[in-house]
């Protein structure tokens, strides 16, 4: 079917070349067949603003921002979801026949997402999660958790001034650990989730003590470069289920694609291989 517009998408960020997100949305168009087209967009922070505002007129009908961008886009923003504005960072436009700019975010829906398929079994109610970072998809990790259901999260944070600041946020159901006890937090966690860059490529190694992992412990990391981090493997080695954080990525990006495109894609092997090619 012709469409009257072909509907254009973007990933906003600079630098952007690394993004897989081109990847991932482009199978998607091709495989279920869809007129579209995403593409990767360097835009400088000075130039945030005057981009977004000329993207409608375009024929963008949306777009995903990365870094730098995140929390910068929500001055922007004509409305902004809930979820949103409790994360303090954007991460999915979706641009309104008017030119009205919406703002949402859903890296903690595609977290969970990426969760439940590679620990099916994992139940939020089965004990508190330990949780590395504090930054913005430390708070995306930290509201999709609480709101799934887990009783505690146990953070910490390099700088504990950050943690804290998240506590402040989302109330006594956080307890903030000094980085220098974030191993203790492993003794009592049913589920650890790294969401610093640590153990990256190009970036220092988690230098976490991770003796307090158990065989039922479920254990998560948001680098997906490379796709077993230290912090995997070793749990791997323990026993634990263990998921990579390209799933993340991948489900994240579905409910952008589908108000942009109309269909609602599916994340699979071939999905995963796209995103790696």
């Amino acid at each position: 079917m012709s469409l009257p517009k072909i509907p254009l998408a973007a990933v906003i960020g600079s630098p952007i070349a690394q993004s897989k997100s081109p990847q991932i949305h482009g199978h998607w168009l091709k495989t279920l067949g869809l007129q579209g087209a995403y593409i990767p967009m360097d835009v400088a922070q000075q130039d945030l603003e005057q981009v977004l505002r000329t993207m409608p007129k375009m024929g963008f009908v949306g777009a995903n921002i990365t870094v730098p961008h995140k929390e910068a886009v929500m001055n922007y923003v004509d409305t902004v979801t809930d979820r949103a504005a409790l994360i303090g960072a954007v991460n999915t436009l979706v641009f309104s026949d008017d030119g009205k700019i919406i703002g949402d975010n859903t890296d903690g829906y595609g977290f969970l997402e990426n969760l439940k398929t590679g620990a099916p079994n994992w139940n939020p109610a089965d004990g508190p999660a330990a949780v590395f970072g504090a930054g913005g998809a430390a708070r995306a990790v930290i509201s999709s958790l609480l709101d799934a259901g887990v009783p505690e999260i146990l953070l910490s944070n390099r700088t504990r001034v950050r943690a804290e600041n998240l506590q402040s946020v989302f109330g006594a159901r956080v307890t903030v650990y000094d980085w220098t006890h974030a191993g203790n937090m492993l003794d009592h966690a049913a589920l650890v989730v790294n969401t610093t860059s640590l153990g990256m490529v190009g970036k220092a190694d988690l230098r976490v003590p991770l003796d307090g992992l158990r065989p039922q412990t479920v254990v998560t990391d948001l680098v997906y470069n490379p796709l077993k981090t230290n912090l995997l493997e070793t749990a791997e080695n323990v026993g634990c289920v263990t998921v990579d954080g390209l799933g993340m990525l991948l489900h994240q990006a579905v409910p952008g694609f589908e108000r942009w495109f109309g269909t609602r894609p599916v994340v699979d092997d071939a999905t995963r291989a796209a995103a790696l090619r």
